[in-house]
């Protein structure tokens, strides 16, 4: 069988949804779209953007708005077949040229939050637009800034209309993330939801690895996670497994279909669910048990008053990082926590597993040796 029938990318064909576009995608557009007229006087319609891993898909515009020294552009969100709460929302972004040296600054306009509590990739009282939906657009604005001879020094103010409303529905509030939606996504796509075809997808995964011959295979629960596990062991595309949310389906199906090695490699807190006992990772059916890291991070050699913190903490990134500051290795327990659970759920089966814990920058932050 051909590799290239294997790995992420037919995982992903196999499950025959359509998939959709980021609010850090669209808001990169925007943002491309409202820097160019501000320069130009014209609005480009479709506008095009490159994505973090080469697409350049093309975006209508839904507002064009010039004005004296600023620019607004909107764009529509489609998040294709994934019941996304965000699809369909106007997501805009004004640019206003700033003095040389000034540099990119961003702006949370009407309908997108601000932090306000530590934990999050961003540090309290910034917007809640994530680190690479603010590569991209400081990206975008670098080349339109190249292509008409400006200084790229500017001020990036995004919205999204009902922002606030919508964010409702979202984990925001519980977050400290007030006033409306996070601009999110590292690869500017959304990848479709279907438990049944995702389920499906990943066992057609294991079986083309299988057939292929490859021993060792990754469960990896996002882009990010497959090139760190890339980095490591040097695995080919066949034997990456996008297993998302589906821990469980996974282990349910290397369990009936063994390989000689099974890596799980996920963000700390998504994980962390997993080694609570969690085989099905979707923030809508699992959350992170403060209380459960506070206590691994007791048996680890915390103290009472760094136990009380990381209970307390506000997201399980936060307490990482209370337990790193304290030389407490939260994310080795946490590592080994998921192993022995993901051991537990194989029952027996002949498959060594070692799981490895990485931060939104792809940063290994706890690993478990192999069992």
């Amino acid at each position: 069988m051909s590799e290239a029938r294997g790995g992420r990318s037919a995982q992903l064909k196999h499950t025959g949804l359509r998939p959709g576009w980021t609010t850090g995608a669209c808001a990169t557009a925007a943002t491309t779209a409202a820097y160019t007229a501000l320069l130009s006087g014209d609005f480009p319609d479709p506008v095009t953007v490159v994505l973090p891993k080469g697409q350049s898909p093309a975006f209508a515009l839904a507002v064009e708005e010039l004005a004296g020294d600023r620019a607004t552009a909107g764009v529509v969100k489609d998040a294709g077949d994934d019941p996304d709460v965000t699809h369909g929302a106007l997501v805009r972004a004004t640019v206003r040229r700033l003095p040389p040296g000034s540099g990119v600054v961003f702006r949370a306009g009407p309908g997108v939050g601000t932090v306000t509590r530590p934990g999050l990739p961003l540090d309290v009282g910034e917007p809640a637009i994530n680190p690479m939906p603010r590569q991209m657009m400081r990206d975008h604005i670098a080349r339109v800034a190249a292509d008409h001879g400006d200084t790229g020094d500017v001020e990036i103010t995004v919205s999204v209309d009902h922002g606030e409303e919508i964010a409702r529905s979202t984990w925001n509030p519980r977050l400290g993330i007030l006033g409306g939606l996070s601009i999110l996504g590292t690869t500017g796509i959304v990848v479709p939801y279907s438990c049944s075809a995702w389920i499906d997808s990943i066992r057609r995964g294991v079986d083309v690895a299988r057939a292929a011959g490859h021993t060792h295979v990754a469960g990896c629960t996002g882009s990010t996670s497959e090139k760190t596990v890339v980095a490591e062991y040097g695995l080919p595309e066949i034997a990456l497994l996008d297993m998302g949310d589906f821990a469980g389906a996974v282990l349910k199906y290397v369990r009936r279909h063994p390989v000689d090695r099974l890596t799980v490699c996920g963000g700390f807190a998504k994980l962390s669910k997993l080694a609570a006992g969690h085989l099905d990772l979707h923030s809508a059916r699992s959350q992170v048990d403060k209380g459960f890291l506070a206590e691994l991070a007791r048996q680890g050699g915390a103290d009472a008053s760094l136990t009380a913190e990381v209970a307390d903490a506000n997201t399980g990134l936060a307490a990482l990082q209370l337990c790193a500051a304290a030389g407490v290795p939260l994310g080795d327990l946490v590592a080994e926590a998921a192993r022995d659970q993901a051991l537990s759920a194989l029952r027996g089966a002949p498959v060594a597993v070692d799981v490895i814990c990485i931060d939104r920058a792809g940063t290994v932050v706890g690993r478990s040796d192999v069992r």
